[in-house]
């Protein structure tokens, strides 16, 4: 197409243009706009819906990432509240027994103590020790006794020079004096293999009661006088015996012991020097 042709081409496209635009503002093409609008409105809703919901899908996207990052955000800091209300759980407890220790004590002023965690423990059938993290470095001998605001919890056997060992009053070796602090009457408190404490020895005439408060007794140079060891909970009587029992319950939870005090000022004392030889006689004769 040569230029004269293509120039009268526009021309003609620009009349035409034109006319177009003066029908429409003098409404003489209005019938035909509204039918070929109805297509282009039917194209023209179906983008925006689809535009609206790319946007709200968008949207949504954003809104679950925020969500996301805010749950993690939470489920940090419950997290460490958690672990800072632990901490001062722990913290609290801790204050809470050393207070009860310091009030014992305060009870008890003609004694000293060393403050002892418990770092081990065997309470198998045939064994209750318990193992601390206090030795020789800190003043600790074989023979001294443990206890805790509750009462008696037994004596140390072996020392190290930073642990100790100590035979808990439940060991079935374990044997301690002991009295029952209402009616005087004395005995001898024995662990058991159950873990469990027997009064054995009393006196068949003593008045013994549940609920009898028992104490070492002093005799013979073990233990302290007057530590608790325990309450009477049942009494046994058997005829034709010398001798009453009684159970006893300690107040220590054994196998939940944590913190102990051992009484560094007490010496046992020692009588076997005392013991006559089995094969000598009354009077020196053999």
């Amino acid at each position: 197409m040569n230029r004269s042709n293509r120039l009268l081409l526009f021309v003609v496209s620009v009349f035409l243009c034109l006319i177009l635009i003066v029908l429409s503002v003098a409404g003489a093409t209005a019938p035909v706009e509204g039918v070929l609008a109805v297509p282009f409105q039917v194209v023209q809703g179906a983008v925006n819906s689809v535009v609206r919901s790319s946007s709200g899908f968008l949207a949504d996207l954003v809104e679950i990432r925020n969500l996301q990052q805010r749950n993690q955000d939470l489920e940090e800091a419950l997290a460490a509240f958690q672990e800072e209300v632990v901490e001062l759980r722990e913290i609290a407890h801790d204050y809470e027994r050393v207070t009860a220790l310091l009030d014992y004590t305060r009870s008890r002023q003609n004694e000293e103590y060393v403050v002892a965690d418990v770092i081990g423990r065997d309470i198998s059938g045939f064994r209750r020790v318990i193992y601390l993290n206090r030795g020789a470095r800190d003043g600790l001998t074989a023979g001294m006794p443990v206890v805790t605001e509750q009462g008696l919890v037994g004596r140390i056997t072996q020392v190290s020079a930073t642990a100790s060992q100590v035979l808990m009053v439940t060991d079935p070796v374990s044997a301690v004096n002991a009295r029952l602090l209402g009616s005087r009457a004395e005995g001898s408190v024995q662990g058991q293999l159950t873990g469990s404490l027997r009064m054995t020895f009393i006196d068949l005439n003593a008045v013994v009661q549940e609920g009898d408060t028992v104490i070492t007794s002093g005799l013979g140079g073990n233990f302290p006088e007057g530590i608790i060891i325990g309450q009477v909970t049942s009494i046994r009587q058997f005829e034709f015996e010398l001798f009453q029992e009684a159970e006893v319950r300690s107040l220590n939870d054994f196998e939940r012991l944590e913190l102990v005090l051992v009484i560094t000022n007490f010496q046992p004392v020692d009588l076997s020097v005392f013991e006559v030889p089995a094969e000598e006689s009354i009077g020196g004769v053999p």
